[in-house]
């Protein structure tokens, strides 16, 4: 093989890994951190809203649960993003219901922010 050929290969494909390894570690960055969604106000004040639209009712106010076999939000794992939103778009068992096809992913996201306050104002 022609060294010329050889050495814009070689070129080619480091180019190609290090734009590899912009794309995962950009995508890392882009995660949002339990503690970065507690922290912003607005996420967190679309949080509530719609808890008090939808979850109220079994979860109570500002998560309190009513005695009800509802689970105690302020309970839940805050390293657990991956169960909260399986729990709320799937249901759980037969006492929580789907809520996948009524709430957009970024709807989930912003009770999640809220249920990291754990219902606090």
């Amino acid at each position: 093989m022609n060294a010329r050929i050889w050495f814009w290969m070689l070129g080619f494909w480091m180019c190609a890994l290090a734009a590899l390894f912009v794309a995962t570690a950009s995508s890392f960055a882009a995660e949002v951190s339990p503690q970065a969604a507690a922290n912003d106000p607005a996420q967190i004040a679309k949080g509530k809203t719609l808890y008090g639209t939808n979850c109220i009712h079994c979860h109570g106010i500002n998560m309190v649960t009513p005695g009800t076999v509802a689970f105690d939000l302020r309970e839940f794992p805050h390293d657990d993003k991956a169960r909260f939103v399986n729990s709320v778009t799937h249901g759980k068992n037969n006492r929580m219901p789907p809520w996948g096809d009524i709430l957009k992913p970024e709807d989930i996201d912003n009770l999640w922010a809220y249920v990291l306050t754990g219902g606090k104002p």
